[in-house]
């Protein structure tokens, strides 16, 4: 059947509306994919389990139950995408040009979920293996990684592989994130009546200076071997009423990326030192710090024993062992080390996550799918 290999697999997938509903108001969301890798897990004998604490918005864990005594093995993949407005042609209608597939989600990610579902059914095609391999086909990743937090209530596994894109290189640390509020306080007056005023936009100011000296401070700071340093920026900012007024609110959002041995907690610390400096030193200098969502970071043990599977059979399939890398974004890869899961991210190579136009690299989902069979036979064996 052409489903059976993964790129007919990918152009099933691709040609399915999944935008985060998260991110693009009345997106489709996860349940049409969901449906498809369901019955295609169902009919190759796999247990398939549906999670879906919100309405429309399923994850999916398909299980080969192993013999017993095996060391058990969860590949995680994400369904949902972007969105799909300014997207360059048709982008669910998946076509191939010079041996690349073209697509929303072809690179991130329905091609790493194509290469797990066939190289999960691939490697128990002929039996069940000592251990058991799952397969968690999540939501939501693209905004709040419900879908993984769901799956780790129920499930858990010796190790995991994401299949995140990462150019058939092993991917074994990225940065975690935070995101704070500072909402400066002044006061309200007619712009004619500065003895009366406050301007918080003016104050504000300060603490944009402030916030670009501490990124420059971090710059300087101790540097993770792979992902260097933490980096700090203001994002958005909202304040004043009309042009007659002095602004009595202004509240700026911003976000902290992180990097192991950094934390929300201690971000919080950081700007709350800025703030109290700024309030020290600054005439009427009124704040609140409000922290928001945050994750942490990941760092992956390079010597657990499924790092060392992988990279094995991705030496063997690539002729050479595969480069190491970092990654600046964050991943579930997070989520599954915090739940004890030890893991690291292994994907295809292509290029236009999120971008206009969108391709894997069908040769490399071919490899992928190959490494990933023989990883899961060899670990769960």
């Amino acid at each position: 059947m052409l489903d059976d290999t993964p790129a007919g697999l990918l152009a099933r997938l691709v040609s399915l509306d999944s935008v985060n509903p998260d991110l693009v108001a009345g997106g489709a969301g996860e349940s049409a994919v969901a449906d498809l890798c369901g019955r295609w897990l169902a009919d190759r004998g796999f247990e398939v389990h549906r999670l879906e604490r919100r309405p429309g918005r399923p994850s999916l864990v398909a299980v080969a139950r192993g013999t017993g005594g095996g060391r058990s093995l969860m590949l995680n993949g994400h369904l949902d995408t972007v969105g799909l407005a300014g997207y360059d042609g048709d982008p669910l209608d998946p076509r191939i040009h010079d041996g690349r597939m073209y697509g929303r989600g072809t690179f991130d990610m329905k091609g790493g979920i194509a290469a797990m579902m066939v190289a999960a059914a691939r490697a128990t095609a002929h039996g069940p293996l000592r251990g058991d391999v799952l397969l968690a086909c999540v939501a939501d990743e693209e905004h709040g990684s419900c879908g993984t937090e769901e799956v780790l209530e129920s499930f858990t596994a010796d190790a995991a592989i994401v299949t995140e894109p990462s150019r058939l290189e092993l991917t074994l640390a990225h940065k975690g994130f935070a995101w704070f509020d500072v909402e400066i306080e002044g006061r309200a007056a007619h712009g004619s009546r500065p003895d009366l005023g406050i301007d918080a936009i003016v104050r504000a100011g300060h603490f944009l200076v402030a916030l670009e000296e501490l990124g420059q401070r971090l710059a300087r700071g101790p540097a993770h071997p792979l992902l260097g340093t933490g980096t700090v920026h203001a994002s958005l900012v909202h304040g004043g009423e009309e042009p007659s007024t002095y602004p009595a609110h202004c509240r700026i959002t911003l976000e902290r990326r992180t990097v192991p041995g950094e934390s929300a907690d201690s971000a919080g610390r950081e700007l709350t030192a800025v703030l109290g400096r700024l309030a020290a030193t600054v005439p009427d200098f009124r704040y609140r710090l409000t922290p928001g969502l945050h994750r942490a970071p990941f760092a992956a043990d390079a010597d657990a024993p499924i790092v060392r599977t992988l990279t094995r059979h991705a030496t063997r399939a690539l002729g050479r062992p595969p480069a190491v890398r970092a990654e600046p974004f964050w991943t579930d890869c997070a989520l599954l080390d915090r739940a004890g899961i030890p893991c690291l991210l292994f994907g295809v190579d292509g290029e236009g996550a999120h971008a206009a136009t969108e391709y894997v690299d069908l040769a490399s989902l071919d490899r992928l799918t190959d490494i990933l069979t023989a990883t899961v036979a060899d670990f769960c064996s």
